[in-house]
């Protein structure tokens, strides 16, 4: 035996703890059995839990290896683990005393402790709420700011601006910072669910890239130390939602369908003085409802003259921003303006060049269209204009087959001029005299031929595509060819003045008679439809039809697309060869 630790009586007690017989103690430690044996009795060895056993056995090697001089690496590894070993114990007589198995395991007690103060769902932190407030004004154009500063002064504001300058995007992220810094509710209303999901997208890439968290729900719940505020992301069935209540959102609203409706429901929700209504949009046409709403005019009615109101709505009046005296705060925002407030996105030089000066003029620089010269007018177009998440319970634009097994038909017009070009899919009508539904449009642009066959061909795999019809002319050509390889059924469409009349005949007896749905939130199907017009050949022998292409949507492009498509179902009453109608002209 190694030299005593304690006296005989503690070190014999040790052994004996190690299962050593009391005659084999006795002889090693030089006393009688029967002395062993008294004390064994008499400090009841057999009596002591095993947990005291284990550490009197531990604080003994403990005071041997610590009494050491000249240590080890060895020995201060040993003395690390005995160290360990009688925190370890400590618990478990702990545990022994409570019975909870967090005395067992530190890191479950401090899981408990975390599960207790569990943070609600979407909660931002303090830090979180800053970074996202200092990101937000670190992002601004002078131009937003302006937006920033009026919503801090006045209730409602009433912006008219051009497209692409970020007001949809800015709008998103101020919303979202009062809703974190204040606590208030966020309502968004558009056409459709789908535009008003636009600002639900914005807020949430924003968040991702500030925090790099992920939060969700519809509609989305924010939790902070300011409380909690909701989200609410809704299209026409915000008409049936009037117990909501919160700041209000309206995007593009001279689009809307029915807008004094709208309106009334809208500014319901944000009657309280505390909400704020801020109303966005590009100019649709000055037939739309809604202008009287932007000129002043809807003040008027119902109050005596000596009351009546008379706005300069201009761009000169408006530019800076004014508060007028309906007690709206207005202003236009070309891009012009946006350019000046330091929105360095645009090449105005080629935008001219790309865009006709009526074009130019409605798209960048706010002016209203006057659509009583076009074929298919606004209030035409607008009864065709529904909310399609609410309306097609068939329709599940997310899934990898959207329409199932209905049949769908294809229609492809490319542009003469520049290598862009416009494709729709068009649901047809499950009952003769039914509906047509534009369920999916697709604009192409600096592709060659080879790709553009090849996102049809993608489109033959999506849906069951029982038609497809592709202007024939200059480039269509080309992908009429490799679109035969594999749907050769495909119809080609040789433009002259009398196969576009007949075209724009069959679109006219569809849209006319309701038979024709897209989804509300889709301006851009409107604006192609808007911009066609009747005109004479250079012959000017016969009447046609024609409508200036843009860069950015593709506007006539996307409606003669879609009366490729309509064309599959003849006119009532005409021939095979529809000779009877072009004997009209």
């Amino acid at each position: 035996m190694s030299e005593a630790l304690y006296d005989n009586r503690t070190d014999a007690k040790l052994l004996y703890f190690q299962g050593h017989r009391v005659k084999e103690i006795a002889r090693l430690l030089g006393e009688k059995p029967t002395t062993v044996h008294s004390w064994k009795r008499r400090d009841s060895w057999d009596a002591t839990p095993v947990i005291q056993r284990v550490e009197t056995s531990i604080d003994a090697r403990l005071v041997q290896l610590i009494g050491k001089e000249n240590k080890t690496d060895q020995d201060l590894r040993e003395i690390e683990t005995l160290t360990q070993a009688l925190e370890r114990t400590s618990r478990v007589r702990k545990h022994d005393q409570t019975g909870k198995e967090s005395d067992l395991n530190p890191k479950l007690k401090e899981r408990n402790k975390s599960r207790k103060k569990k943070r609600p769902k979407n909660y931002l932190d303090e830090d979180q709420c800053q970074a996202l407030v200092d990101a937000f004004h670190d992002s601004l154009f002078d131009y937003q700011r302006d937006w920033y500063e009026a919503g801090e002064k006045h209730r409602i504001r009433n912006l008219l601006k051009s497209r692409q300058i970020g007001a949809t995007w800015y709008f998103a992220r101020e919303a979202l910072i009062d809703a974190i810094t204040t606590g208030r509710n966020q309502i968004f209303l558009s056409a459709s669910k789908a535009q008003a999901h636009v600002f639900k997208l914005y807020i949430l890439q924003f968040i991702q890239e500030v925090l790099d968290i992920e939060l969700k729900g519809d509609p989305l719940t924010i939790n902070t130390d300011n409380g909690s505020a909701t989200l609410y992301f809704l299209g026409t069935n915000a008409r049936t939602a009037q117990s909501y209540h919160g700041n209000v959102y309206m995007d593009e609203y001279f689009w809307i369908p029915k807008f004094q409706e709208f309106r009334k429901v809208a500014s319901g929700m944000a009657m309280h003085r505390k909400w704020r209504q801020t109303y966005i949009s590009t100019p649709s046409a000055l037939t739309h409802e809604a202008y009287p709403f932007w000129s002043g005019a809807h003040y008027n009615r119902g109050r005596p003259k000596d009351k009546h109101i008379k706005l300069d709505v201009s761009h000169k009046a408006l530019k800076d921003g004014r508060l007028c005296e309906d007690g709206q705060w207005r202003q236009v925002v070309t891009v012009m303006d946006a350019l000046a407030g330091g929105c360095d996105l645009f090449d105005i030089e080629q935008l001219r060049i790309e865009y006709s000066d009526d074009e130019f003029n409605n798209l960048l620089m706010c002016i209203f269209i006057d659509d009583t010269s076009s074929v298919f007018t606004l209030s035409m177009l607008q009864n065709c204009m529904i909310d399609a998440w609410a309306h097609w319970k068939d329709w599940k634009p997310f899934a990898p087959r959207p329409f199932s097994d209905r049949a769908v038909w294809i229609g492809y017009d490319p542009s003469r001029t520049r290598d862009d070009a416009a494709i729709v899919v068009v649901a047809p009508p499950a009952v003769e005299g039914g509906k047509f539904r534009i369920i999916e449009k697709i604009r192409l642009n600096n592709i060659g031929l080879d790709k553009q066959a090849e996102v049809i061909k993608k489109l033959t795999e999506k849906y069951n595509v029982e038609h497809i019809a592709i202007d024939n002319n200059a480039i269509g050509i080309g992908v009429c060819d490799m679109v035969e390889v594999f749907f050769p059924t495909v119809r080609r469409i040789n433009y002259n003045p009398e196969v576009k009349t007949r075209m724009v005949l069959k679109a006219q007896s569809v849209i006319s008679n309701g038979r024709l749905e897209f989804d509300a939130g889709d301006k851009i199907i409107a604006s192609a439809f808007m911009s066609i017009r009747k005109t004479i050949t250079p012959s000017q022998k016969a009447v046609t039809y024609e409508a200036v292409r843009s860069e950015e949507s593709g506007h006539g492009d996307f409606a003669w697309a879609v009366m490729h498509a309509l064309f599959n179902e003849p006119l009532p009453g005409s021939t095979g060869t529809n000779q009877s109608i072009v004997e009209i002209f």
